[in-house]
């Protein structure tokens, strides 16, 4: 269609005249419109750039001062038990660390995030040491979107691991256990899982305690006198090429476990790494025929109970024989010993016919007051429980005077000879410092009386006896031996023995109780061919007495009289006279 032409040549509806006053007033509104539309865009798109702006900051602030350095939060997917949560130190009694937790980083990964799994493998295996590149491409082709690499990393580790610059790897802060002293207290202090949660020792004993991570916990342990302990029991291990060893330094006024070993041992730092055998506890949860060292109780509750006198004698001219079993002296005397005698030279003989004039009620009713029947009631996990007849008859009233028949572990015999010698009290083992006034009241086994004499009897055992080479010149050590062979499944062993000294010092106040127990001791030349207490425990007790006494606090000093002076000497000159007489 064709538009007719106006004026001009213009089509006829354009107005080629210039514009009136009012048609000008609408123009004008027309842009002014236009500009203030304009203008309020511009202002919402500024302020939007503005939000944008402020979260970026805020996140950046976000990331770099409140997260550490930029590593990223965990994801949705992470397991809530990995969370890190402190764990309180561990000490000893003299405030020394002992276990603590130090900050760690560990890696994970969103596979979602990961371009190339297999090539990110192959890149995070030359600086991790494991896991292997095929397992790291087979958790990094994961279809979730969360996978641990590896927990713990080094902060070596860590900066290699950054600077390869992999999309899809974070880092989470967490912490890990440490123990500065490795092995030395290992079989005490125990260990955690990689989420530091305690799996044996102090640190399963008091987990619930260690997580809240507000105090810590102090133990009674000295780790001075541990050094010097694990060291004595090392070198009579390696000496008499035995299969393992326990040793216990016992407060004897308080219960308190000043030192406590267990050979072998292992490093709780890698703990996956030891053999079961090295993280078993030979000090409180073997359970061992301790032989003649339970002859301090047969022969405490004989005077006791008023069976037996310091001056009366028992026949040990020959063997005895009983219900197809035969009880005779190692180094038999042959003749009638008193009481003392029957202690000093270890006669099971004379032991035997003590115990059967005791009676099995009394000696049953005296093991329980001692805690004999019970696990040994220390705050650790790994306690034995004992084992004894289900039936007692009179061949086991007799073979336990001696310590065969009855199992106990190394700390049952240390806090039972801790309440013969301390002047009668009974009180439980702990590896927890107690102040003064949180030291129990105990339970009364004996009367003061009879552990002055005791204590006197078992100096003599050092001083005349078969501990001889116990002794520590200036700090007054008594004790008793003890060899026992091992059980097997059929009858004993002639080959396999257990070794073992307990003693105290100084004798007449005790302070400490000290046992050494070697495990399966061979003889040697320097023991001329012997593999007992005597000469196998006994000297590494004389050792460690003499190295500690001074660091506890205990000068040398001369032997005072004996407090039983008058019955114990009237009683040692009848034995002589009796000898040469015989």
């Amino acid at each position: 269609m064709t538009i007719p032409a106006g004026p001009a040549g213009l089509p006829r509806h354009i107005d080629p005249r210039p514009p009136g006053p009012h048609e000008v007033v609408r123009l004008e509104g027309n842009a002014k419109r236009l500009i203030e539309i304009g203008r309020t865009r511009l202002l919402v798109a500024a302020a939007l750039f503005a939000l944008a702006f402020l979260a970026v900051g805020l996140r950046l602030v976000d990331l770099m001062a409140l997260q550490n350095g930029g590593e990223p939060r965990l994801t949705a997917a992470l397991p809530q038990r990995a969370l890190p949560a402190e764990r309180a130190d561990i000490l000893d009694r003299n405030g020394v660390v002992l276990a603590t937790a130090l900050g760690t980083a560990s890696l994970y990964a969103n596979p979602r995030q990961v371009a190339d799994p297999a090539e990110a493998a192959a890149r995070l295996a030359t600086v991790l040491p494991e896991p292997s590149q095929a397992e790291l491409a087979l958790r990094l082709s994961s279809e979730r979107s969360f996978v641990w690499l590896r927990r713990n990393l080094t902060p070596r580790q860590q900066y290699a691991v950054n600077r390869l610059g992999i999309p899809g790897l974070y880092f989470q802060a967490e912490e890990r256990r440490v123990y500065p002293h490795g092995p030395l207290a290992a079989h005490v202090l125990g260990f955690t899982d990689i989420d530091n949660r305690g799996l044996a020792g102090v640190e399963q004993s008091f987990d619930d305690v260690l997580r809240g991570g507000r105090h810590p916990v102090r133990l009674s342990l000295d780790i001075r006198v541990q050094h010097l302990l694990r060291e004595e029991l090392s070198r009579a291990v390696t000496e008499f090429a035995a299969i393992g060893a326990a040793g216990i330094v016992l407060d004897a006024a308080t219960g308190e476990v000043l030192a406590m070993a267990s050979l072998p041992d292992f490093d709780p730092n890698r703990p996956g790494a030891a053999p079961d055998d090295a993280r078993f506890n030979r000090a409180t949860l073997g359970i061992y025929e301790m032989g003649s060292t339970f002859k301090i109780f047969n022969t405490a509750l004989a005077l006791e109970n008023g069976v037996a006198g310091l001056a009366d004698r028992y026949d040990a001219r020959r063997p005895i024989r009983v219900g197809g079993f035969t009880i005779s002296d190692y180094k038999p005397k042959n003749r009638w010993l008193t009481v003392p005698e029957i202690f000093i030279f270890s006669s099971n003989i004379g032991s035997a016919r003590m115990a059967l004039d005791v009676g099995a009620e009394a000696q049953q009713a005296f093991f329980a007051r001692l805690g004999m029947f019970r696990p040994a009631g220390i705050e650790l996990p790994e306690a034995g429980q004992p084992m004894y007849p289900a039936t007692w008859r009179p061949i086991n009233t007799m073979t336990i005077a001696y310590g065969h028949g009855m199992a106990v572990s190394p700390l049952h015999l240390a806090a039972g000879v801790a309440a013969v010698v301390n002047g009668g009290i009974m009180r439980p083992a702990t590896i927890i410092r107690r102040a003064p006034d949180e030291v129990t009241s105990g339970e009364r086994v004996v009367s003061e009386q009879t552990s002055a004499q005791m204590r006197e009897l078992m100096r003599l055992v050092v001083r005349e006896g078969t501990g001889r080479k116990a002794d520590a010149p200036g700090y007054a050590v008594g004790g008793k031996t003890g060899t026992a062979d091992k059980a097997r499944a059929r009858g004993y062993s002639r080959d396999a023995r257990i070794a073992s000294f307990v003693g105290a010092f100084p004798i007449h106040a005790p302070r400490y109780v000290v046992l050494m127990m070697v495990d399966e001791p061979k003889p040697n030349e320097s023991s001329h061919g012997y593999a007992t207490g005597g000469w196998v425990a006994a000297p590494a007790v004389g050792r460690l007495v003499q190295r500690i006494a001074p660091l506890l606090g205990l000068p040398p000093g001369d032997e005072p009289a004996p407090e039983a002076a008058d019955g114990l000497l009237l009683a040692v000159n009848a034995t002589e006279s009796v000898g040469a007489a015989e």
